[in-house]
């Protein structure tokens, strides 16, 4: 069987929303009603993705490992392995990584009501 996690599958997206670094992304393909995605996420140490609005679906994340904060419509929420935070429909989301010297893993969970 592939490794749905082969670093050479992963969607390197930089900057994303106006962040800084690279958030390394795996589409782990799991699309059952009323799921629309599973995205497997390693964002760079010290990184961030920049505030964006939850669009089309509920969205919940759950960090895997390390530490990050995470703003949902300006308020932090810090978190570690562990943590989860859910995002109803137009909620603003920004991530922060709150290590320099380690990566924050985290899964997103879309789903449509």
């Amino acid at each position: 069987m592939d490794d749905p996690l082969d670093p050479s599958r992963a969607d390197v997206r930089r900057d994303l929303f106006g962040g800084t670094g690279a958030v390394r992304v795996w589409d782990l393909g799991a699309r059952t009603p009323p799921f629309t995605a599973v995205l497997h996420c390693v964002l760079d140490p010290g990184g961030r993705v920049g505030p964006h609005v939850q669009e089309h679906d509920d969205e919940i994340v759950v960090v895997i490992a390390g530490e990050g904060v995470l703003y949902v419509d300006g308020r932090a929420r810090p978190c570690v392995a562990g943590s989860a935070v859910a995002l109803p429909l137009g909620a603003r989301l920004e991530i922060d990584n709150a290590s320099d010297a380690a990566s924050l893993t985290y899964l997103i969970v879309k789903a449509r009501r």
